[in-house]
């Protein structure tokens, strides 16, 4: 019988390759026909080792969930940044390989960040959805989540509208 270990650790810049490519594959998969095309390209081509290196040395917390030896998720959060939504902390992006989504692995990030975030006395925590995220959207309220904000980018001429969640 085989088993896999799964962790959650800090990436760590030779997890660079991995997160961009659970980037592209998450985005695409998430945002094909909700981003328009040329501007989701741009923003993936924008993405690559060399950005994720380089976010690696920011002060905003970055961790991945590895399963075996490969990254197959990661998050990223720190303190909130709009100070509108009456949260201290903020989960900024967590994405997972389309091949492990509904599997149990978001939520076991999900929960690990939130721990660490009460570790630092941040119990209030904020996330972002675009509208039409169905999938990430019907997470967060599984999650507990509340909708509290409305709000709304342009993208490439287009109109996305996005919602805040609220956990604690």
């Amino acid at each position: 019988m085989s088993t896999q270990v799964v962790s959650i650790r800090r990436a760590r810049e030779q997890d660079a390759g991995m997160l961009s490519e659970i980037f592209d594959a998450a985005w695409r998969e998430a945002y094909q026909g909700i981003i328009p095309g040329v501007a989701l390209d741009r923003m993936l081509a924008r993405r690559g080792p060399r950005w994720w290196r380089s976010t690696l040395g920011r002060s905003r917390p970055l961790v991945v969930l590895e399963l075996g030896e490969s990254v197959i998720g990661y998050v990223s959060y720190g303190r909130c940044r709009d100070r509108a939504l009456k949260a201290e902390g903020e989960i900024d992006e967590i994405y997972l390989a389309p091949t492990y989504q509904g599997l149990g692995y978001g939520t076991r990030l999900f929960r690990a960040v939130r721990n660490d975030l009460a570790d630092r006395d941040v119990r209030r925590v904020a996330v972002w959805s675009l509208t039409e995220n169905d999938r990430a959207r019907d997470f967060y309220e599984r999650m507990g989540g509340r909708v509290v904000a409305e709000a709304c980018d342009r993208i490439a001429g287009a109109e996305l509208h996005k919602v805040a969640y609220l956990f604690g």
